[in-house]
């Protein structure tokens, strides 16, 4: 493993990151705790590589406030295109 970000998916829309870093304190410290509200979904930061492993081995499929979460390494963001799926044209439709 590369990365101490883990992927944190499935959460029920009322966990907290207090409630994040509380659970994924157990394995060592946490770093940062960020959950993208209304999305379900979130991101745990641990400080050690070790620490992230065994919450990922420990956590992943566990029940967390009612959902079976999801938690793996969490994968580098994509880079998007400036442009629409319809091109730069069509955002000067106005022109015509």
């Amino acid at each position: 493993m590369s990365s101490n970000k883990l992927y944190v998916g499935n959460l029920n829309y009322k966990t907290t990151e207090e409630t994040l870093r509380e659970v994924f304190g157990r394995f060592g410290e946490v770093v940062s705790a960020n959950i993208l509200q209304g999305r379900g979904f979130g991101f745990v930061e641990m400080a050690a590589p070790e620490a992230a492993e065994d919450a990922i081995a420990k956590m992943n499929g566990q029940d967390l406030e009612g959902r079976r979460i999801v938690v793996s390494e969490a994968k580098p963001r994509a880079e998007r295109p400036n442009e629409s799926r319809f091109g730069r044209e069509s955002r000067d439709f106005r022109k015509y």
